[in-house]
């Protein structure tokens, strides 16, 4: 192993894990141990690519400016956890649960969120793009501004979540659940809802397509500079 590879690994030994002293009963624990559990983890940092994180307890995590690019963290509980400018791209979140967490320009491009839990997420300026995401749940998450291009997102479930100014071009929606999401400024250019779920004229109405976009049966749009144009096809 050379010096510079041998550097990096003792940084992501030494950077990897920090524990706060000051939250009481903590006990120092460290990412790469032989438990299953980090208990009362306060922050992950430094470079950790393709570490296993597989089913670790991580609740409360905070991920801050870090590189875990293509790790594998298959049913983990980050419940409540913090990507502050994190990289996970390519990492692997099937089945994870990351209710309530929140991700702030991270990006998770290409990464696997399949059957992931992601109810209540927020997120400002996450990328999202690439993202393998099939019946994964953002039930009631905050996706504003997310860079989500590309992804597949067939059997999901967006019910009342936000996708503010969220791009959404060339996604793949088959069967995803919109019922009372709000996609105001969202961009649907080139994405394919045509067997999306519960979507309604009031909400394509105010997101922007163009004339690749494929909307469900009855809907029907054209390309707009900023507004949407919705004819409803009567009987």
């Amino acid at each position: 192993m050379s010096a510079l590879l041998t550097s990096h690994f003792r940084a992501t030994l030494a950077l990897c894990v920090t524990v706060l002293a000051a939250i009481v009963g903590a006990q120092p624990a460290q990412a790469l141990d032989d438990g299953r559990d980090v208990p009362r983890l306060v922050s992950f940092g430094g470079v950790c690519v393709r570490c296993d994180l597989s089913t670790r307890k991580l609740t409360g995590a905070h991920f801050l400016g870090g590189n875990f690019q293509q790790s594998s963290l298959i049913g983990a509980d980050l419940r409540g956890a913090s990507l502050l400018g994190v990289n996970f791209s390519g990492a692997v979140f099937t089945h994870a649960d990351l209710r309530g967490a929140s991700i702030t320009g991270g990006s998770l491009q290409g990464a696997d969120l399949t059957g992931a839990n992601l109810v209540g997420l927020m997120t400002v300026g996450a990328n999202l793009r690439d993202v393998k995401a099939a019946g994964a749940r953002f039930d009631g998450a905050r996706l504003v501004g997310a860079q989500m291009e590309g992804g597949d997102f067939q059997n999901a479930s967006f019910q009342d979540a936000e996708l503010l100014g969220a791009a959404l071009t060339g996604g793949h929606f088959a069967h995803a659940n919109f019922r009372n999401a709000h996609l105001q400024g969202a961009t649907i250019a080139g994405a394919d809802l045509s067997s999306a779920l519960n979507l309604t004229r009031e909400q394509i109405a105010q997101a922007c397509a163009d004339r690749a976009t494929r909307l469900p049966s009855g809907l029907t749009a054209r390309f707009c500079f900023g507004r949407l144009v919705v004819v409803r096809r009567e009987p």
